[in-house]
């Protein structure tokens, strides 16, 4: 198993872009979690009796916990989680499931986590598990790792994915992979709107993964008729027999809807968690995703200071100690990569 690399101070890789990037994408997606929370599981009709939600006073919920789950799996093993890596980290770190925030979750992650403590091996966890969002929610610290490269992302997403969702409802694995490549996309050099939203298809095995591709879109399609997010939302929701699933956090919805949201909104890391978090539904997790998305293309930079004062005085996980074990993480991965293909030519 590989391990992680310490590699030059973390004070040396603030000043780079992959830094700016990384951690950009963590709190956009920490402050889409916490923005939407007060709008979880309600119709927008009743979210615009109340006024426009546009600020936050909280850390987040289960999407942020998971994403910080996956990123420690991910730290551990310098970039290479397998399912059954993430799995020890669940076991390892119970009590960030079963703590103060347990109601947030969906029993798809507890109950995974239940079985791999009393019987189940990671492969077999998923086995029964109904759809939900709950690794497409967290899956940006894959795309963070793989830098630049969607293809890997993708790669490894399908397996890790694999912890909480296969069989019948695989199509989560795909919702999860369609984030962590569109993120992996963000961080190259030359990445727009449109490529991002391109690599959230392009990388979803397209006959297993028709279902979502059609789903991604046709809401495409929608936010495209005029562009204007009022019109998408009302439209999406006068076509909410055929647009949306029974449950709010599948994520045949949230992602296709996180995708729509990216593209009107621009990119723009505050217009993607306001948007996600208007529109009701699982607001929290279309917002996370959203914000992690912009974030990552836009950097840190590219989110309003008083926010990234706000969220990284209100997590208990430091965001910038986070962002450098990531950024250590991803150059860690591609020094492997480069070392292998250096070995390769010694022996041509």
């Amino acid at each position: 198993m590989a391990t992680a690399i310490t590699a030059a101070p973390a004070t040396s890789a603030a000043t780079t872009t992959l830094f700016n990037k990384t951690l950009g994408c963590l709190l956009g997606g920490l402050i889409g979690d916490a923005i939407g929370t007060p709008a979880e599981g309600k119709p927008y009709e009743v979210l615009k009796a109340h006024g426009w939600i546009d600020d936050f006073d909280d850390d987040g919920t289960d999407d942020t916990i998971m994403k910080h789950l996956l990123a420690d799996a991910l730290i551990r093993t310098g970039g290479h989680a397998t399912i059954d890596d993430w799995a020890a980290v669940w076991l390892d770190r119970w009590d960030d499931i079963f703590g103060a925030k347990l109601n947030k979750f969906f029993p798809s992650v507890t109950h995974t986590a239940q079985k791999l403590r009393r019987h189940s091996t990671p492969r077999m966890a998923a086995l029964g598990n109904m759809p939900s969002s709950s690794t497409a929610m967290c899956f940006s610290p894959v795309g963070i790792v793989n830098a630049c490269n969607p293809r890997a992302a993708a790669l490894q997403g399908y397996n890790l994915a694999a912890l909480i969702h296969g069989h019948d409802v695989g199509f989560c694995q795909d919702a999860a992979v369609a984030m962590a490549a569109g993120v992996a996309e963000a961080f190259r050099a030359g990445a727009t709107v449109a490529s991002v939203v391109t690599a959230t298809q392009d990388y979803i095995v397209h006959e297993s993964g028709a279902e979502m591709l059609d789903l991604i879109g046709r809401f495409l399609e929608l936010a495209r008729e005029d562009g204007d997010y009022e019109g998408f939302r009302e439209r999406a929701y006068a076509n909410a027999d055929t647009l949306f699933r029974r449950i709010g956090c599948d994520s045949r919805e949230t992602v296709p809807v996180t995708v729509a949201l990216f593209e009107l909104a621009g990119g723009d890391v505050e217009k993607c968690v306001t948007y996600g978090a208007n529109f009701g539904r699982d607001a929290d997790t279309i917002a996370t995703m959203c914000g992690a998305l912009g974030g990552a293309l836009n950097g840190v930079d590219g989110i309003r200071a008083d926010w990234v004062e706000k969220a990284q005085r209100l997590t208990a996980t430091d965001q910038q100690e986070l962002a450098h074990d990531l950024v250590r993480t991803a150059v860690a991965k591609i020094r492997d990569r480069k070392a292998a293909i250096s070995e390769f030519g010694k022996i041509a």
